[in-house]
């Protein structure tokens, strides 16, 4: 994967990152010394933990994320396994996965078993890191249930490559390789203005800065969002297309993928 120059092992002797422009708390890297995968706090990121990360990315190369559900387990992430998101295609991803797992035409209603295409990109909203920057904030208030989420920093290109940066194994059941799930993440940057702002375990958050504002475009999403992640639908609270469409993706600035 081709990967930019990795700024974070100069945190090993300035731990503020003074000499990055940087003024981070307390925190640890995750990963080997010489090419640590991710900076992260030591205490809860906090709301205005996002906004006083973001300089990072002009000033190191450096992109913010948050990660919840206890941190990720260093055993668990295999960057050198993962390929590069450049090298696949969305549709072609999707398309794949949706010949996989569109067995019931009740499920994916109102589609038929051919894969329907890629949903229109929305017209430009808000500013994707503003965006950003606000669902973070929401997403640690005191009492959500990503109050005790980690502060981290991620040596990567763009939002959507950092589940591969840092070999990310949420999607095991689904998918070994997660640069082709970044590939879709990308296309989500490009048609949606969307942003990687959380990691769990299982778990990615991200942020839209422009979702869809008609039912028909939220339906056509919907599909995408059935090949990326079908557990959001066979286990989830809208268990057709159609009805995920409009209770998760209608003017909604926040997408949730879980995997089993």
């Amino acid at each position: 994967m081709a990967m930019i120059p990795n700024q974070l092992p100069r945190l090993a002797s300035d731990p503020t990152g003074r000499s990055l422009g940087l003024d981070l708390p307390p925190g640890t890297l995750t990963g080997p010394a010489d090419a640590p995968y991710f900076w992260s706090g030591h205490d809860p990121a906090g709301p205005a933990a996002w906004a006083a990360l973001r300089p990072a990315a002009r000033t190191a190369g450096l992109l913010p994320v948050l990660l919840g559900g206890g941190g990720l387990d260093e055993g668990q992430l295999t960057p050198g396994a993962m390929s590069d998101p450049a090298d696949h295609d969305a549709e072609e991803v999707l398309a794949e996965f949706w010949e996989g797992c569109a067995a019931s035409e009740e499920v994916i209603a109102p589609f038929t078993a051919g894969w329907p295409g890629l949903a229109a990109a929305q017209p430009s909203g808000s500013d994707p890191d503003r965006a950003a920057a606000e669902v973070a904030e929401a997403l640690t208030e005191p009492g959500t249930w990503l109050a005790e989420a980690r502060p981290a920093l991620v040596p990567a290109r763009r939002s959507a490559d950092i589940p591969a940066v840092i070999g990310w194994t949420g999607p095991l059941n689904h998918e070994n390789d997660v640069a082709r799930l970044c590939a879709v993440l990308r296309s989500w940057e490009d048609r949606f203005g969307a942003r990687v702002v959380a990691l769990t375990p299982g778990q990615l958050l991200v942020s839209v800065a422009a979702p869809p504002l008609t039912v028909e475009d939220a339906e056509a999403l919907a599909a995408e969002h059935f090949a990326f992640c079908p557990d959001n639908i066979t286990q989830g609270r809208h268990s057709i297309l159609r009805d995920y469409a409009r209770g998760m993706l209608l003017d909604v600035p926040v997408w949730s993928f879980w995997w089993d």
